[in-house]
């Protein structure tokens, strides 16, 4: 029913970038292992915090990389390779400035959009784009220039806690997903209102 086995979170390493918008990601995994009493350990073969939840009975990996955004893809590559996880069945959270915060949506493939982490995830995976998103919305701060700084900022309180409402939904939506797949865990996420 579900393809999923590897649950990454995408951003950068560090306490100064832990609660900024481009680590939404991470922020996902983080809240799915406190919910599954699930310890991320840091393992340097997969340049990473990793671990393991066991969701309806399924087991799913989970990994934020603490390498750089844009090197994220050196460990998805090295994760996925060395459990045999195809590209397809790989779920990849991160940050999206095409969504307003307290929207999150699941989608399967598509290009990065310009985001560095997915950038690199679809080179590493040889081109391959066909791995499922999970895309939490950071708005956007409404110029080009001024995407840099807001990414790596933090929210102001309101955005926040729409954020996280969206992240906690996200999470529940995984036990719909482990039991009934992506559809019904995607029309799930996309009616929520935070």
């Amino acid at each position: 029913m579900n393809s999923i086995q590897m649950l990454v979170g995408l951003a950068n390493p560090g306490p100064e970038y832990a609660n900024t918008r481009h680590n939404a990601g991470a922020w996902f995994i983080e809240e799915l292992a406190a919910r599954y009493n699930c310890t991320l350990k840091h393992d340097p073969k997969y340049h990473g915090l990793t671990g393991k939840v066991i969701i309806q009975g399924q087991e799913f990996k989970l990994l934020i990389p603490t390498t750089y955004m844009n090197l994220s893809g050196k460990a998805v590559g090295s994760l996925a390779n060395f459990f045999k996880i195809p590209v397809e069945n790989i779920l990849v959270a991160h940050d999206e400035m095409d969504l307003d915060p307290g929207v999150a949506k699941l989608k399967k493939g598509g290009g990065h959009g310009g985001h560095n982490g997915l950038k690199d995830i679809i080179a590493k995976m040889a081109n391959q784009k066909d791995f499922m998103r999970l895309r939490i919305g950071i708005g956007h701060p409404g110029h080009r220039e001024m995407v840099t700084g807001w990414v790596l900022g933090k929210a102001p309180k309101e955005d926040q806690e729409k954020m996280d409402a969206a992240v906690d939904e996200a999470v529940r939506c995984m036990e719909i997903l482990a039991k009934d797949g992506v559809l019904k865990a995607q029309n799930r996420l996309h009616s929520f209102k935070p």
